[in-house]
Order: C-alpha cells, then structure tokens, then sequence
C-alpha cells in the first residue's frame, strides 16, 4: 500500500519533469554548438542523469495513478506536456532558449553555463517549496528524489560555477 499522496507531491513530479525536460533539451545543442571537451562531459552527465529521473518521475507517478503533466490553468483538458511555461521556477525564457540555441563556440559555452546554473537554482527552489509544505514529501520514493536531486544539482551549480570563472575574461561578456 503506497501512503497517501499530498497534491504538492504530485504537482513537484509533474512539474520537475517539465522542468527536467528543457535541461535534457539545453544539453541536446551540445554537441552541434561546442567543442568544449568540460562542457560537452558535463552536458552528458546531466543529459543522462535528468533523462534517468524522468523516467523515474514518469513511473513514480503513473504506479500512483496520476498523470505524467499538469493540466494548465484555466483548460482542464490541456497540458503543458510539450508547453514551456516560466511556472517553474529557473525555467529559460523562449528568448533565452533561442540564444542558446544560435549561439556557437565560447558564447555557447557561456550562455549554457548561465543558464544551466539559473536552471539547477530553480530546480533547488521547487524542492524547498516542496519541502515547505506541509504533508508534503513525506512518500519515501519522493523523499529520496527530491534529496537526491537536491545534491546532485548544488553539486553541479559548483562545477559550472567554477567553469564560468576559468572563462577568459572576453568570454564572461
């Protein structure tokens, strides 16, 4: 018998998915946008680890019977399944994601590590709201997850942090 579902448990999973979503897209670009050997290892790594927790997420909520999106406000019917939306916190914006994604070389490099750290803070900002709240992530699988990815991602914040600052200074503009 799994213990009773708090509805913030179920809005973080299907939120982080999305959330995940755009970070395994981010990291997509890599290869064609970079030859930065420490960014391209670096975008393998979460390209893996976040595509893994989706489909953690994805089974997670499905063995509770939930779905795999939230419905959008105001359209019960409708999902935001292939809709980025800024509800989620460190989400790029359309602009920033159509930065990222002409840019090429350094810039690329620059733009990637901005905004993946912007992304990971978001991300750290969704388990303490979940945390937060009360009768919230209390389930053992959520509990682990949420924990997990809480580490993982100051983890990876440092990394990219410490990337940005070896940068040549023409690179940071």
């Amino acid at each position: 018998m799994l213990p009773p579902l708090a509805p913030a448990d179920i809005a973080f999973m299907q939120g982080m998915i999305m959330h995940h979503q755009q970070a395994v897209e981010m990291t997509a670009w890599i290869p064609t946008h970079t030859d930065n050997k420490e960014v391209q290892a670096l975008g393998a790594r979460i390209s893996r680890s976040q595509t893994d927790e989706i489909q953690f997420m994805r089974r997670w909520l499905a063995e509770r019977g939930q779905p795999q999106s939230m419905p959008m406000a105001g359209m019960p019917d409708m999902d935001t399944s292939h809709h980025h939306t800024m509800m989620m916190p460190g989400m790029l914006t359309p602009e920033q994601m159509e930065a990222l994604s002409k840019a090429k070389g350094a810039e690329f490099d620059r733009l990637f590590l901005i905004g993946m750290i912007q992304h990971h803070e978001g991300a750290l900002t969704m388990v303490k709201d979940l945390f937060d709240t009360a009768g919230s992530g209390e389930d053992a699988e959520l509990f682990d997850f949420a924990t997990d990815a809480d580490n993982s991602q100051r983890a990876e914040i440092k990394i990219m942090q410490r990337m940005l600052e070896k940068m040549p200074s023409e690179e940071k503009r």
